[in-house]
């Protein structure tokens, strides 16, 4: 089978590994795989579709010459259509990596922000259509002039040529070829290798009602010491990893001073744990009997990581609400 007949198979190819690729960081894999399952698809993949989809057309080097009557020019001009081979690879890599930072770009301003499961699906899908639209610009161009990639061998770097308009030395610019496209694969390698990462955190917070013109608090302030009430909580979770957390709510008598609070006596009414993974949010249903009696009363939330200790106060705590409250 000719060559002509395998006009296609490079962006064929570019669809099926970076749909592979793809599925194996979402996978799972990491160390050395996933720095090398994640070069190609930020360095390569996405500029050689783009760079095929504006240059379908394979190089020549046909030369046409000037009127000398209307122009007054007598050289010819070298008229090449298309890239060679080193300069399609060279333009990839750059192609690359001018459209990976405009598509994380983009992916922050989605709901879901800057993550990297964001980043690697627009690049796959970006990848694949550039190729789609490469695939049609070439079935467009005449079949001798269509780019196809060769099966027989051809040189990879810039050669010289016995023609008058070519007599630079090829060799510097190989060289500085090589040496650069080894600088950015490995500052690539390094990239990928320590991706930053945020700084985890938890949010916690207790649910309120909707606000109109008669709302006091924006939660329920008035309890009825013996009687049960349901408390919601809302935990998310943005610590990069699964967390366990202790939920402890304390009835605390106390009196306002300028100085600060002092806390007089203290109670614990509730403590329930809950597993929460990475990103997600849950909800808990706490129910709180408050028993004590008398003036300036609050409820304390706190929460914990893991196990609280034995005498949870808002100073351990790692994350504590203190709801004034009133007792009938």
């Amino acid at each position: 089978m000719s060559d002509n007949h395998w006009w296609f198979f490079d962006l064929a190819v570019v669809i099926a590994v970076t749909g592979t690729l793809t599925f194996g960081v979402f996978s799972g894999v990491d160390g050395i795989t996933r720095i090398a399952v994640t070069i190609p698809l930020v360095l390569f993949l996405p500029g050689y579709a783009l760079v095929s989809a504006m240059f379908p057309d394979k190089p020549n080097d046909n030369y046409q010459s000037f009127d000398e009557e209307k122009t007054g020019l007598g050289n010819p001009l070298l008229a090449s259509g298309g890239l060679e081979t080193i300069e399609r690879l060279v333009l990839s890599v750059v192609f690359s990596v001018a459209l990976v930072p405009a598509t994380a770009l983009i992916a922050s301003a989605t709901p879901r922000g800057l993550t990297l499961g964001m980043v690697l699906s627009g690049i796959a899908l970006l990848t694949v259509a550039l190729s789609l639209i490469a695939i049609g610009s070439r079935y467009r161009c005449p079949p001798e002039q269509r780019f196809v990639p060769r099966l027989s061998s051809e040189p990879l770097f810039f050669t010289q040529r016995q023609n008058a308009f070519r007599r630079t030395n090829p060799r510097p610019y190989n060289i500085a070829l090589v040496v650069a496209l080894i600088l950015l694969v490995a500052s690539g390698g390094f990239a990928v290798a320590n991706s930053p990462e945020h700084d985890g955190f938890t949010e916690f917070s207790v649910d309120t009602e909707d606000v109109t013109g008669e709302t006091d608090t924006m939660y329920e302030s008035t309890y009825t010491a013996g009687q049960p009430n349901e408390l919601q909580t809302t935990i998310t979770n943005q610590e990069n990893e699964e967390r366990t957390y202790t939920t402890v709510v304390l009835l605390e008598q106390v009196s306002y001073e300028d100085d600060g609070v002092t806390v007089h006596e203290t109670e614990e009414l509730v403590r329930e744990s809950t597993t929460v993974a990475d990103g997600e949010t849950h909800q808990q249903t706490l129910n709180v009997t408050p028993s004590m009696q008398g003036d300036e009363f609050r409820l304390t939330v706190l929460l914990y990581e893991g196990d609280p200790p034995s005498d949870p106060t808002t100073e351990n705590a790692y994350r504590a609400i203190n709801l004034p409250i009133e007792l009938e």
